[in-house]
């Protein structure tokens, strides 16, 4: 069998280069490009060294760990040692993901049934069964790119996981319950009474509302003509001016509750002294919340024990 030396070493190391690529980016690592480009270079030379060397040192689990170790310290600046181990766990974590995710395209893409005179007959060819070079120079990226937009997902989900908290707000003797966003670019105030502005959603405020009630309200935001308010809710909505992203001027209707109570951080937090902004439309695609919360009311509220 003939190897081509360079071939399989110069693949190797545009696959090592594109795993510590994907490990900066996950770690969010500063380290300048040439780093990459001699970690990907030392990596790569464990192809001749198997080659030439199959039986030595560096071939064996502790061996490759140690050379692990010495790829990260060249393709990164070590600063302390929990954060070349984060490396290390993070290039270990980007190897095993892509390449088996190469593997699991490969198997779903091969042909796994045969047929023989006698009927249908079901083969593995078993781990021997080789993977194209054209299949890895395509698939690579593509499972790279996967890998990075889901593992950048997964890192925006976790913050804004850790904003979410359990929202309950009284107006008219009536209690609903949902889940708050703690949005720090809300900083809505009501230039009259300076009470921070929190922001619900169609799909919660409407349970307040009968049908008429809601149709009403829309009237009268959308012509503005707030003589066409609903009459039992007319002490209870004000107009908040605001400016809008794009900078123009507009205004907000909001309701003055009788009480809102947020659990946060194992606190509960309880305030009259705030508005909610109406919202005419859902706040997310996945009705993950309901409720853009002000972070001033973390800082305003009187708090107490959960």
């Amino acid at each position: 069998m003939t190897i081509y030396l360079d071939a399989v070493w110069l693949l190797n190391f545009f696959l090592d280069l594109m795993l510590l690529m994907l490990t900066q980016a996950l770690a969010k690592d500063s380290t300048q490009k040439v780093r990459i480009l001699l970690g990907a270079f030392i990596a790569s030379l464990l192809v001749p060294l198997s080659i030439f060397y199959p039986n030595s040192f560096f071939t064996s689990v502790i061996g490759k760990l140690i050379y692990s170790i010495i790829i990260i310290l060249c393709a990164f600046q070590f600063r302390s040692i929990y954060r070349m181990i984060k490396l290390l766990l993070l290039f270990y974590f980007t190897t095993f993901a892509i390449g088996g995710g190469l593997i699991g395209i490969h198997f779903l893409l091969q042909d796994p049934i045969g047929l023989s005179a006698n009927g249908i007959l079901t083969f593995n060819s078993g781990y021997g069964d080789p993977i194209s070079w054209l299949f890895i120079v395509i698939g690579f990226p593509l499972v790279w790119i996967f890998t990075k937009a889901r593992m950048d997902k997964h890192a925006v989900e976790k913050i804004r996981y850790d904003q979410l908290c359990p929202v309950t707000i009284q107006i008219e003797n009536k209690s609903n319950s949902t889940t708050g966003y703690i949005d720090s670019g809300n900083q809505l105030v009501d230039p009259l009474s300076k009470k921070p502005v929190i922001i619900c959603d169609e799909y919660f405020l409407k349970k307040w509302f009968s049908s008429d009630e809601w149709e009403m309200l829309k009237v009268a935001h959308d012509e503005l003509d707030f003589e066409k308010l609903p009459k039992d809710w007319e002490k209870r909505i004000n107009i908040i001016p605001f400016q809008g992203v794009e900078g123009n001027r507009t205004f907000m209707m909001a309701i003055k509750p009788d009480n809102v109570v947020i659990f946060y951080n194992d606190q509960k937090i309880v305030t009259r002294k705030i508005l909610i902004g109406i919202q005419f439309a859902d706040l997310t695609k996945d009705q993950s919340y309901h409720c853009l919360l002000h972070p001033q009311i973390v800082k305003m509220a009187t708090v107490n024990s959960a």
